[in-house]
C-alpha cells in the first residue's frame, strides 16, 4: 500500500524536527500559535487589495503566498500528528458534514451561513 501524500509529508517534517531537536518546542499550544502567525503573514498579502487585485498577482506574490500556504500545511501536519489525530479523515468526515450543512439545493451561488439557512 501506498503512503498517502499526508503520510509522506507528516514523515518529512517529523524527520526535519527530529533532525534539529525541535520536538521540545513542538507543543499543540505552541504549534497552533505558530499556525495563527503564519496564517497573519498571508493575510498581509491580500490586505488593502481590491477583490480583482487579489485574483491577478504577480508571480513574485504567488510565491510568497505559496511559501505562507506551505508553512501553514507543514504547521497543520505537525499538529495533527502530535494530537494523534488522522488529518486526512478529518477532512474527509469535516467534507461530508458540511454536505449536511451546506446542500446545494439551498446554498448553490450563495454565501449563507449554515445557521441562516
Amino acid at each position: 500500500m501506498t503512503k498517502s501524500f499526508i503520510s509522506e509529508l507528516t514523515a518529512q517534517v517529523n524527520d526535519f524536527v527530529a533532525e534539529r531537536d525541535w520536538e521540545q518546542f513542538h507543543s499543540p499550544k505552541n504549534l497552533a500559535m505558530a499556525m495563527i502567525v503564519e496564517a497573519a503573514e498571508l493575510v498581509e498579502h491580500f490586505q488593502w487589495l481590491r477583490p480583482e487585485e487579489s485574483d491577478s498577482l504577480t508571480n513574485d506574490k504567488k510565491k510568497k503566498v505559496a511559501e505562507e500556504l506551505a508553512d501553514i500545511l507543514i504547521y497543520t501536519v505537525r499538529l495533527a500528528d502530535r494530537l494523534g489525530l488522522d488529518l486526512e479523515q478529518s477532512a474527509k468526515d469535516k467534507l461530508t458534514k458540511n454536505r449536511r450543512k451546506y446542500p446545494v439545493e439551498k446554498v448553490r451561488g450563495r454565501a449563507t451561513k449554515y445557521t441562516e439557512l
